[in-house]
């Protein structure tokens, strides 16, 4: 016969397991999104295990490896003064991007995401304050993503938000669930470098020449707007682009070629 206050305790503890932030149905092993970067057009590879885990939750890092389509995305953390100038030169040039928005980017640079909005880019979401997802739970993880998501529509009418970037690019196979049930996409990216450090800018070249190393047909490429280097390379980048035969797609253009590409297997 069993005691009722040890059962009861045994029963307690059980229940306050179950409630734990860090109990969850699949795995929330951190992992940091990195690959060996792409070099004479060739897309880089993520490797078989992390390729099917992405598929799995419908994430992304790169496009169809045969067509010289990319897309191009930022993230936008704070306001350093050149997104403006970002924003110039993809207007000039026609090319449509993704800015992945934190909370504060939202309540400090209001009218630069009206107007990413009114020039027809995406703004996509990058978590309200920034948490690395694999440290807060399920709960806490929608609540980032609906309050900038409220927040975009409440400042630009934009009322549908489906794509994500990962604060500094951790997550988990349970991140990657939760995000999906929420309605999102991870979107990571195959073309990257350090340019995010305000205080060791290399001058317009370094980013330039990074961009041009390491494209390749598909590519995603993700740029930090705080980057004076970024701001100043990027006109001749696209230009240099488009001279070797790239284009430049959204991502609701990548969903469209993948829901098209379906339409052709069934039928």
């Amino acid at each position: 016969m069993i005691k009722k206050p040890l059962f009861l305790i045994s029963m307690l503890v059980s229940f306050v397991f179950l409630l734990s932030p860090h109990t969850y149905a699949v795995s929330n092993s951190q992992i940091h999104w990195g690959f060996k970067k792409a070099r004479n057009e060739v897309p880089p590879e993520a490797g078989a295990n992390y390729d099917a885990l992405l598929k799995k939750y419908g994430a992304f890092y790169k496009a169809n490896q045969t067509d010289k389509v990319v897309y191009l995305t930022f993230d936008n953390g704070y306001e350093n003064g050149y997104t403006g100038k970002i924003l110039d030169v993809l207007k000039k040039e026609k090319v449509p991007a993704t800015f992945f928005v934190t909370g504060h980017y939202l309540e400090s640079a209001t009218d630069l995401v009206k107007r990413m909005v009114n020039e027809g880019h995406i703004v996509g979401n990058h978590s309200w304050s920034h948490p690395d997802f694999t440290q807060v739970s399920d709960d806490k993880l929608k609540e980032e993503l609906n309050r900038v998501k409220r927040k975009t529509a409440e400042i630009t009418g934009q009322k549908e938000m489906i794509f994500l970037r990962p604060p500094r690019g951790i997550f988990s196979e349970r991140t990657l669930k939760v995000a999906k049930d929420a309605g999102y996409i991870h979107v990571f990216w195959s073309l990257a470098f350090v340019d995010w450090n305000v205080n060791q800018q290399k001058g317009w070249q370094y980013a330039y020449n990074e961009i041009m190393k390491q494209i390749h047909p598909g590519a995603v490429i993700l740029l930090h707007t705080v980057s004076k280097d970024n701001a100043d390379a990027l006109e001749k980048a696209i230009q240099d682009l488009k001279k070797r035969g790239y284009r430049f797609a959204s991502l609701n253009d990548y969903l469209l070629e993948q829901q098209l590409g379906k339409e052709k297997i069934i039928y």
